[in-house]
């Protein structure tokens, strides 16, 4: 089979116009499922949102039909209706059917835009079956539709449809006016149906992810109104039972945000940092003749910080240029950070012999940690790196948000203010504080390394270790005191059961130091024994068991010793908790003997509470069954007898565990800053209105 070699000239294929774009689409939208199909929708949405950032217009409104295609309006200026000079076209023919055609290349039209590459609209248009706009401009509503990509009109009456007869345009398409305007009314309304010789069949619209974008630049522009509407009446969604609308509008703009974002209980209010900064760049700028010619170009960068810091050590952080979210960053991130890590470690510097530091210094991540905080900055022409948008490349921006950051952030932690003194105090001690558990961290782990197979274990003493190596079956009880160590000892099954003692009360770790916390022997020997490390460097996979048993007394100091451990695990062990590894053990209340009739043996029934006993009781009664008194009541698990451990809290077969939740250590957390923490007038408030409901049996005296 010979094959030809010949290729000319005559073999090369030039694609012109919108045919480019449905020829490749994924090279301007990504990809032809659900995350394309989305994509398109934000090109028309930053369309509307760019004529809001540029201060005209207070609303958006986008719906999601049933019929599969999809709505927005603005109230912006509405699209140029007038005809563009060089190509004779109308300005809304010349946005829907020209690639790189738009009001942000001159820099007259808009200050700081999202959409600058100019195929937004026309690569939308050329992969719609069907798209109409309508603007309201001049008094005037103006009507111009397409059939991919192509001007024309659609023969159908009320209910509009990309299967309607339709007559493409041979001349150029005058804009037709189909009725008037209210005085002083402006804007753009633009509704498509993407088209399905493009799109995968499986690709949809998602509401949730519409929902999120709309919250999240309703925040970026403070008083913007963004309505999403849906009436497809999807099965799983909010709409499934009628129309669904939500509406997003914020005021306080980024500062709400940071509040929204901020995961745990603030160390900080939000603290704003704003400033701008100039910068000149070479650009090629187009000429009255149509050629292009390079000139330096002055510009402003206008820079808006939102950031909190909170207890934990999780890093949320949100960047965005022109209201375009940059989740990888670029320039201005990189800006930010470096300003961050420079200004703390100055004042960490000025300060170490009172925040004890030391002469190690600080790393971005000691910063980092339990740090919200949404970054903007706002410039015309940012040079992005692709059309996807996801990286700011213009080097000068680093610079500006560097000296912003750098300055304000200075002025706030060296401020006299008596709040913001105590706040900044606060936060540099967070950060020395990481910095101290993760030196500490490194150190453990150096000394394990340097272990040898010849050295003995460096488990606390006091671990009765399990024989088992298989992570998923071990379990390891901290056990409260050594009188219930001793029984525990005797109903465990070594196998696969390890224990650990502590001894009273370990240390309230919601006030102390991470420094502290190292140094406690209790807390210390138990991140030893667990085996992940602690704080940010925790390590799931490197926990030595499967699950992590609290086995304390039923009474009132059990239930405090319990709290004291379970905010250690949420400070410093979150990862296990949220893998659902942590539980607490639920021994009995009490024991109740039932007397036995005839020559049946005599049998035992455990109750948890109260009210369980009360029920027994009355059925007992009810069936004429008598019990041995007084009834056994478990104050402690050291008065149990190893059967008896073994058999209600130990045994796998028989036991109760109660799984411990994210959700249920955040009302812990809550309720024990209330009674632990460091203020004192909230927990006298909560004590004087609280007294006429102490229960005085409950208090094990």
């Amino acid at each position: 089979m010979s094959r030809s070699t010949e290729y000319n000239a005559r073999h090369l294929s030039v694609l012109e116009g919108l045919e480019a774009v449905r020829k490749r689409p994924g090279m301007y939208i990504g990809s032809t499922d659900s995350r394309g199909l989305m994509h398109c929708l934000w090109e028309i949405i930053d369309n509307s949102v760019d004529e809001a950032l540029a201060g005209y217009g207070s609303s958006i409104e986008i719906t999601l039909h049933p019929d599969g295609s999809v709505e927005v309006e603005d109230s912006g200026r509405g699209i140029p209706v007038d005809v563009e000079p060089r190509t004779g076209l109308s300005g809304v023919e010349v946005v829907f059917t020209k690639l790189h055609a738009g009001g942000k290349f001159g820099g007259g039209s808009y200050a700081a835009s999202g959409g600058l590459h100019g195929v937004g609209a026309s690569v939308v248009n050329a992969l719609s079956s069907r798209l109409d706009v309508h603007v309201s401009r001049g008094g005037k509503v103006h009507r111009m539709s397409f059939r991919r990509g192509v001007p024309g009109t659609f023969q159908d009456a009320s209910r509009p449809s990309p299967e309607a007869p339709f007559a493409e345009s041979t001349e150029v398409t005058p804009l037709e006016v189909v009725g008037r305007a209210k005085r002083g009314v402006t804007g753009t309304r633009v509704r498509y149906w993407a088209d399905e010789q493009v799109f995968t069949p499986d690709a949809r619209f998602s509401v949730e992810e519409l929902q999120a974008r709309a919250r999240q630049t309703a925040y970026l522009i403070p008083g913007l109104r963004i309505t999403v509407r849906d009436l497809r009446r999807l099965k799983g969604t909010p709409g499934e039972q009628g129309p669904h609308e939500e509406v997003f509008q914020y005021d306080g703009g980024i500062a709400e945000f940071a509040e929204h974002l901020t995961p745990a209980s603030p160390v900080t209010d939000v603290w704003r940092l704003q400033g701008s900064g100039t910068f000149s760049e070479r650009v090629p700028v187009l000429g009255a003749d149509g050629r292009t010619q390079m000139k330096d170009v002055d510009r402003t960068c206008e820079v808006d910080v939102a950031l909190r810091w909170d207890v934990g050590y999780e890093t949320t952080f949100r960047s965005f240029v022109n209201i375009i979210a940059t989740p990888k960053g670029g320039t201005h991130q990189s800006g930010f950070e470096a300003a961050l890590l420079k200004t703390f470690r100055d004042q960490v510097a000025a300060n170490a012999r009172k925040l004890k530091a030391g002469t190690d210094k600080l790393e971005k991540d000691d910063v980092l940690a339990g740090l919200t905080a949404v970054l903007t900055v706002r410039l015309a022409e940012p040079q992005f790196e692709g059309q996807t948008k996801e990286v700011l490349g213009t080097p000068a921006v680093r610079r500006i948000v560097n000296n912003v950051v750098s300055k304000e952030l200075a002025a706030l932690l060296k401020s006299g203010a008596r709040t913001q003194r105590q706040q900044s105090a606060a936060v540099l001690e967070k950060v020395v504080a990481e910095m101290k558990s993760r030196i500490a961290a490194r150190t453990h782990k150096e000394n394990q390394r340097r272990k040898n197979a010849l050295e003995s274990s460096s488990m606390p003493s006091k671990l009765a270790d399990c024989r088992t190596n298989d992570v998923t079956s071990s379990e390891l009880f901290i056990v409260e005191g050594d009188s219930a160590l001793g029984t525990a000892k005797l109903a465990r099954s070594s196998d696969f059961q390890a224990l650990l003692p502590i001894r009273g009360k370990i240390l309230n770790v919601q006030k102390a130091s991470v420094g502290d916390m190292l140094s406690n022997a209790e807390c210390s020997a138990l991140i030893q024994v667990v085996g992940g490390g602690a704080g940010r460097s925790f390590d799931l996979d490197a926990a030595r068991y499967g699950k992590v048993i609290l086995m304390t007394d039923a009474d009132v100091d059990g239930a405090h010793i319990r709290t004291l451990l379970l905010t250690l695990f949420f400070r410093y062990m979150r990862p296990l908790v949220e893998a659902g590894r942590v539980y607490a053990a639920v021994p009995p209340l009490h024991r109740v003997e039932v007397v036995a009739r005839g020559k049946k043996e005599r049998e035992v029934v455990y109750t948890y509470s109260e009210k369980e006993l009360a029920q027994l009781l009355t059925r007992l009664e009810s069936e004429g069954r008598s019990y041995k008194e007084p009834i056994q009541r478990y104050k402690g698990l050291g008065e149990m007898d190893a059967d008896q451990l073994a058999e209600t809290t130990m045994d796998p077969r028989h036991r109760m565990l109660r799984r411990v939740r994210i959700s249920e250590f955040e009302a812990a957390e809550k309720v024990f800053d209330l009674l632990m923490g460091s203020s004192v007038a909230p927990r006298k408030e909560f004590i004087v209105s609280n007294a006429d409901e102490l229960d005085a049996e409950r208090i094990d005296a």
